[in-house]
This record gives structure tokens, C-alpha cells and sequence, in this order.
């Protein structure tokens, strides 16, 4: 349709409800299999591509999802935006647990991830800028819609991503608090540089889940995790309304 707004959604926690009819994509990249099929929900006069992205049911760590696939398929459904949301740990002061986050920065320690388009003779190398992970439009689009529907958001945050599928040592997070990070992830990358490889425009919605480890004092259960997404996750979802409202224009 012309003049068509589509945008992409990458969810995990939280964001599973959007199950049921709706049209699915299933498209094949060279990278192999998407975590799951695209969903394409109307909303707002907006087509929203929605990729969850450990699976449904969720069954992909974070080591092992197949971002490129996901990254690609977004993109060839027609994504030129996509958003990224992700629970996460607060490292720093600011970013305690319920806090929504929208990142401006990464540091990756991760390893042994396809974290690049650009790996085979048959790709030509480009070496990407990544001074500034998150830049572009729908970076400022996020802070807009969270003013409009007076939700609070922290503007900028830096997210040490971290390989998983474990929780991180309180001496990981000490090492990263050093390097300058406020947040621990799992996920940001390789996204966000993929992401930049396509052309896309990304921006991260961080939600704050628990502590990192060594901050809090407490030990950090899967079960206080998943009863303190619970709120945010409903700000979450009114911020995407406010976010296609304004899209749509």
C-alpha cells in the first residue's frame, strides 16, 4: 500500500502476547531460520512486524539466536526501523529495577556470535561506522512518545552485553561499572551492529529486571525477574501505542 509505515518489533519477555491471528511470515534468509515467523499486526494504521526473539515458545538462549536471520528477514519484510526490547540488569544508581531505559551506547563481551554480514568472499567488506549505536530517528521517536504519554524513560544508557545464557558474577559487573556500563544484557549485540550493517535504523527500549549481581546484596531468581517485568512491560505496550500514534503522524 502506498505510504505504507511499517515497523519492526524484536521482543522476548513480555511481549509474547501477540500470538494468535495474525498473519505469519515465514521467510527464508541465507543465514538460515528466523527464530519464528514474522507476525504482521495492524495497529494504529501502522504494519507492525513483530520477531520474538528467543522463539514461541521461548526456547533460543541468547548464544544461540540466529540474529542475522532475524536481522535480514526483518529487513526484507520491509523494516527500515526496528525497535529492540530487552529486560536487563541495572548496574548503576539511576537504573533500578522497573526503570525504562532507552540506550545510547554498547560495549560487547560476548564472544563466538555471527556478528556480521561481511564474513565471506561473496559479501564485499565495509567496515561500518558504530561510533553511535543508536543515532537515528527512531532513537528520537521513542523519547518523543514517551513524553507525549508521560511515561518515564532514562535517555541514554550503556548496555554490557554479555554472552548468557547464565546471569553475570558480581566481579563481571564490577569490571563492567568500570568500563562505563550501566546496564547488563544479553542481546544488544550482535544486533545493533547487524542492524547498521542493513541500513536499518534501530533503537533499544531497555527494561530493568532486577539488580546486576554484587548490587543489590540479593541473589537474583528467574521468578523475581518475571514478577518485576510484569508493570513495566504494561508501560512498555502503552509507549508503542504512543510510538504508532506518532509514526503515523
Amino acid at each position: 500500500m502506498s505510504g505504507e509505515i511499517t515497523l519492526g518489533l524484536i521482543g522476548g519477555t513480555g511481549l509474547t502476547e501477540w500470538q494468535d491471528d495474525v498473519e505469519r511470515l515465514d521467510i527464508d534468509t541465507p543465514y538460515g531460520a528466523a527464530s519464528d515467523p514474522i507476525r504482521v499486526i495492524p495497529i494504529g494504521g501502522v504494519r507492525l512486524l513483530f520477531l520474538p526473539r528467543h522463539g514461541s515458545p521461548h526456547r533460543f538462549p541468547p548464544h544461540r539466536v540466529n540474529y542475522r536471520a532475524n536481522m535480514w528477514a526483518l529487513k526484507h519484510a520491509g523494516a527500515e526501523q526496528v525497535l529492540a526490547v530487552s529486560a536487563v540488569g541495572g548496574i548503576t544508581g539511576q537504573y533500578s529495577p522497573g526503570t525504562l531505559a532507552v540506550p545510547d551506547q554498547l560495549v560487547d563481551f560476548s564472544w563466538g556470535r555471527e556478528h556480521s554480514y561481511h564474513d565471506s568472499p561473496d559479501v564485499p567488506l565495509v567496515h561500518v561506522d558504530f561510533t553511535h549505536p543508536y543515532e537515528g530517528g527512531l532513537r528520537r521517536g521513542v523519547l518523543d512518545a514517551a513524553r507525549q504519554a508521560s511515561i518515564g524513560v532514562v535517555d541514554g544508557a550503556c548496555i554490557a552485553v554479555f554472552q548468557g545464557p547464565r546471569l553475570e558474577s558480581a566481579a563481571e559487573i564490577a569490571m563492567a561499572r568500570n568500563a562505563g556500563c550501566d546496564l547488563a544484557g544479553m542481546t544488544s549485540l550482535p544486533e545493533a551492529g547487524l542492524a547498521r550493517e542493513l541500513g536499518i535504523d534501530y533503537a533499544g527500549l531497555a527494561v530493568v529486571s532486577n539488580w546486576a549481581a554484587g548490587v543489590g546484596g540479593d541473589s537474583i531468581s528467574e521468578d523475581d525477574i518475571a514478577q518485576t517485568l510484569k508493570e513495566p512491560m504494561s508501560r512498555v505496550r502503552r509507549l508503542l501505542d504512543a510510538l504508532v500514534a506518532q509514526l503515523k503522524g
